[in-house]
This record gives structure tokens, sequence and C-alpha cells, in this order.
């Protein structure tokens, strides 16, 4: 295909509020995903970044604008034919501890997302468990226990080997590491872009960290308020951010020095401060 795998074009998301006030979520954000791109979304909590994954899925309602998958336009789709488009749209959640049925094994759930291809035999459903287990790097004998007997880490590797077992064309990541201790951040992420380049994966990685969004996309949008404020290739956009907003998330990134953190902290409070005095005195 020669065109953008997924197109966000004028999205405006908006919610009503008990106060009869509305809630703007969203305010004209667009950009494209190629097929095989990783493209990172950043900002803090309440930039929007969240909303745009769930109306990718269709767990949250457009206002305005359009969600063009493979030039199709999804943005009201049917339920019918989300069910169809989960074949190809999956996503890992950010909870490894929720995201996963307690009640049933490791095999179940990743054999789950295979059972609407009728084509496949129990054979060729269990030799694709396996495989995927294995591209995650947990042992085949983990299709036979439960949630409940893997580390956090473990368990989102599972959470990812369900969201690619299916072999879909994307993957909404929504804050995949944010609850893993650094060291195991670090490998999951690398897992992501090893399974994003042999699968052929495109990858929506949402997240509030610059840093890791730098380690596993190829481009980096930045979202302030539900609006686009830096847009560009990642290590451009980490390493020389023209807009303040992105310069403040950057003094923001955990450091293992505590002396500097505070310093971080500080520095962030104080960007916080200008930006919304910039902006007309609208606080973060």
């Amino acid at each position: 295909m020669s065109g953008p795998l997924l197109s966000i074009s004028d999205l405006h998301v908006h919610f009503a509020q008990r106060s009869a006030r509305v809630f703007r979520a969203l305010n004209g954000v667009s950009f494209d995903v190629m097929a095989g791109e990783t493209v990172g979304l950043v900002g803090e909590s309440g930039s929007g970044k969240t909303t745009i994954g769930r109306v990718i899925l269709g767990l949250a309602p457009a206002t305005s604008g359009r969600v063009m998958f493979d030039g199709e336009d999804i943005t009201h789709a049917s339920r019918r034919r989300r069910r169809d488009l989960a074949r190809e749209i999956q996503v890992v959640f950010q909870d490894p501890y929720g995201s996963l049925n307690p009640t049933r094994t490791i095999g179940d759930t990743l054999a789950e997302p295979l059972l609407m291809d009728r084509a496949l035999s129990r054979t060729e459903r269990d030799a694709r468990i396996s495989d995927v287990l294995n591209r995650v790097g947990m042992p085949t004998d983990a299709a036979t226990r439960y949630p409940a007997q893997f580390s956090g880490g473990q368990r989102q590797r599972i959470a990812i080997a369900r969201a690619v077992i299916a072999r879909p064309r994307l993957v909404v990541c929504d804050e995949p590491v944010s609850a893993l201790d650094l060291s195991v951040q670090a490998q999951v992420l690398n897992l992501l872009s090893e399974l994003q380049k042999s699968m052929g994966l495109s990858l929506l990685f949402i997240s509030h960290d610059l840093t890791v969004v730098r380690h596993v996309s190829h481009r980096t949008v930045v979202l302030y308020k539900g609006e686009i404020v830096e847009h560009g290739d990642s290590q451009a956009v980490h390493e020389a951010p023209q807009h303040s907003y992105t310069r403040a998330l950057l003094s923001a990134a955990p450091v293992p020095n505590p002396k500097e953190q505070r310093q971080r902290r500080e520095a962030w409070r104080r960007q916080k401060e200008m930006i919304a005095s910039e902006a007309g005195g609208n606080h973060l």
C-alpha cells in the first residue's frame, strides 16, 4: 500500500459534564501511521493521548473528524465491523495484572483471538500459541498455567502475545510499561521493537514519558490539552525540542539520582506554570 495504514484527520472529541459545560478532550488532531512504523503519542494525564487510542479501538465516540484504517473510514464502524477489525487492530493495556482473566489458563487466553479463524485446526492453534510464547520469551509450558503464577513483566509479555497472536497490522500500546520496574521496562520495550520488526507491525505507542517513546518510536507526536504541539522524528524531538511543553516533558523524565530528580521536578513545576501563563492562565 502507498498511503498510511492509519490516518487521523481533524479529530475532535467532546464530553458533556454535569455542570453542562463541555470538556474538549481532543481539538483537531491529525497524524498518520505508516505500515511497519511506530509512532509515539506523548503527553501527561489529560493531554488526550489515551482518548485517541480509545477512538481508534471504537471504545469512545468521535465528535467530528475521521479515523481511516487502510483507506476505510472506521470512525463510526458498526459492532459487527468492529469484531472483524479486531483481527487487524489489537491493544496492549497498561495494567498487566488486570488485563488477563485470572480464571483462565494462558493457553485458553491466547487461543481466544484465534477462534474467529475457523480455518485453523486445534493443532494449528496450539502451534501458533507455542510460537508466540517463544517470540515473547516465555516457556511453552506457560500455556498450562494461570496469570497468578507470573510476575508483572511476564504478564505483560503474555498480554503482548495475546495482542499479536492473530497477526494484526496495528497494535495500540496504551502505557504498556508504566506499571513495571525500570529494568523490566527496558526488556518489554526491546521486545516490542523486535516484534515490530520481525512481524512488520505498526505500533501506536502511548506514554507520558518522552524518553520511553524515543526508545521505540520512529516519529513522536506531543499532545498538550488535546492538541498537537510538536510532531517529528523521535530523535530530533528528543534532542532539539521546539515547544516549551516538550522541553518540560523532558525535564520531568525520571533519573536515578535523587538530587537531580528533585531539581528536575522543580524545573517541571516552573515550566508548567510558564506554559499555563502563555496559554492564558489555564492550568495543566
